[in-house]
């Protein structure tokens, strides 16, 4: 890859200057966080951190990534409906991860009773990091695919505008005309859409599960206001406001307020932490109901990192897929190393993997939300603790990906402007509906780039670490 911007990287009073007019563009475009100090009121926010130059992506990769969501959208799909997959799977996780053990309990008193929901739909992300292989040619690898309050939709569409004024700065017309427009927020406020008509009941609302404390409100407000000119109305309540004052009727039309919930979004409910007994009660509620819940209980449960793993086994996706080669293909194509820790010979021969060459593998528990991977010298005494305890099972192994590192700057509030070596993370946000056994829509619906200082080895722009970026097609 090019080393990018390295000229404009060396002047130091240019890139102050340079960050002070992107800050300001970038308050102007609505880039926003509340603060730390005060995340519950908007009445002080601040611009939310991104980088001062878009960074480059290899455009064949970032075309690559955008072909396989549709076919990420279907895997997801087809694991959520298949629940002797989804028990087989997480039955060793659940004797030693109590929260993936909840969630399961939910999901398997919602079969037991038939499930009421009719429609259903998925918003989600799928991450790539781009794996700088000893030739020198970049591949894209998957980290992760994100089932549950899949974020950044609405402030990705509101950076592309702050990176192209830096580049018409510096009068690169040609440069910042290269730069893509990206709107995912409208197409997950599509998804929502469409999910609320084949509901059928017009006065029916969209009940999007909110955080006490959110920061990253206005990047929900995006959706909410997209749904608003559909004249589809959302109110925002909390899992506490569910358990009070939520009910469903004798046809399990879920009620809040005495009004009926025709969508419920989640934009919380994916960390242990968030789950008081009540939220629990709450979520039980939610799930038990014939409202379209995004995602449903099983939805979440497919996005395990016991799930990812499993189905890189040999053979996986062509049952889970069948008659569709090319969608495999394609999939597998994205698939990084990942080892079971499972109990026995295969799980013993992974840890022996991890504790000869550390620096090439990450553990991952089966947690959302950033900051949760162990590497290095951590994961060499995680391991040597877990390694005779079924606790194993809790986590999976994987190969770690090494991209190649580049120059930007990293914008934050309070911190000085200064030129670090970093790397990027690619999501593609991807949509789709079905109806029974029908889907009515599969499309992707943009793009977020998220961009880290390379001393940072976990984490993303929610945990504090990586910052909001656009990709520069070379």
């Amino acid at each position: 890859m090019a080393t990018g911007w390295g000229s404009l990287l060396q002047d130091e009073q240019q890139l102050e200057e340079l960050a002070r007019q992107a800050v300001d563009r970038a308050l102007a475009e609505g880039v926003l966080l509340r603060t730390s100090q005060e995340p519950s009121s908007s009445n002080v926010v601040s611009y939310a951190p991104f980088t001062l130059f878009p960074s480059l992506v290899p455009s064949a990769l970032l075309e690559q990534a955008y072909a396989v969501q549709m076919d990420f959208n279907l895997l997801v799909d087809a694991v959520s409906q298949n629940a002797a997959f989804l028990e087989q799977t997480l039955s060793s996780t659940i004797k030693r991860d109590d929260y993936t053990a909840r969630l399961f309990d939910i999901h398997k008193q919602v079969l037991k009773e038939g499930i009421a929901q009719t429609v259903f739909l998925g918003l989600n992300r799928s991450d790539y990091m781009f794996q700088h292989n000893t030739d020198g040619s970049p591949a894209l690898k998957q980290i992760e695919i994100n089932t549950i309050s899949a974020s950044f939709g609405g402030l990705a569409s509101r950076t592309p505008a702050v990176h192209r004024h830096v580049l018409n700065v510096l009068s690169k017309t040609k440069e910042a005309a290269k730069i893509l427009s990206n709107n995912p927020s409208k197409g997950l406020a599509l998804g929502i859409a469409k999910a609320w008509e084949l509901y059928g009941s017009a006065n029916a609302l969209v009940l999007l599960i909110a955080q006490e404390k959110e920061r990253n409100i206005f990047d929900q407000r995006a959706i909410e206001n997209e749904l608003l000119a559909r004249n589809i109305h959302v109110i925002r309540r909390r899992f506490e406001d569910v358990f009070e004052k939520g009910s469903l009727d004798q046809d399990r039309r879920l009620f809040m307020d005495g009004q009926e919930v025709a969508v419920v979004y989640f934009r919380d409910g994916y960390m242990p932490s968030q789950y008081s007994q009540q939220n629990w009660e709450a979520r039980l509620l939610l799930e038990r109901s014939c409202a379209v819940k995004c995602p449903d209980i099983a939805t979440q449960l497919a996005g395990t990192k016991k799930v990812q793993q499993e189905l890189s086994r040999v053979g996986m996706l062509e049952v889970l897929l069948p008659g569709q080669p090319q969608a495999v293909a394609r999939l597998r194509a994205t698939f990084a190393g990942l080892y079971s820790l499972d109990m026995g010979e295969e799980g013993d021969q992974a840890i022996a993997k991890a504790l000869a060459a550390p620096s090439r593998f990450v553990l991952k528990p089966q947690r959302e939300g950033g900051g949760n991977n162990l590497y290095g010298e951590e994961m060499v005494q995680a391991l040597e603790q877990l390694k005779d305890s079924e606790e194993r099972a809790s986590y999976i192994l994987m190969e770690k990906i090494e991209p190649e590192p580049f120059g930007n700057c990293l914008l934050r509030p309070g911190s000085p402007t200064r030129v670090d070596q970093c790397i990027s993370e690619l999501g593609i946000f991807g949509v789709y509906v079905r109806q029974g056994k029908t889907l009515v829509m599969n499309k992707h619906v943009g793009h977020l780039l998220r961009t880290k200082a390379i001393v940072h080895a976990d984490g993303g722009v929610a945990a504090g670490v990586a910052v909001l970026d656009n990709p520069y097609p070379v």
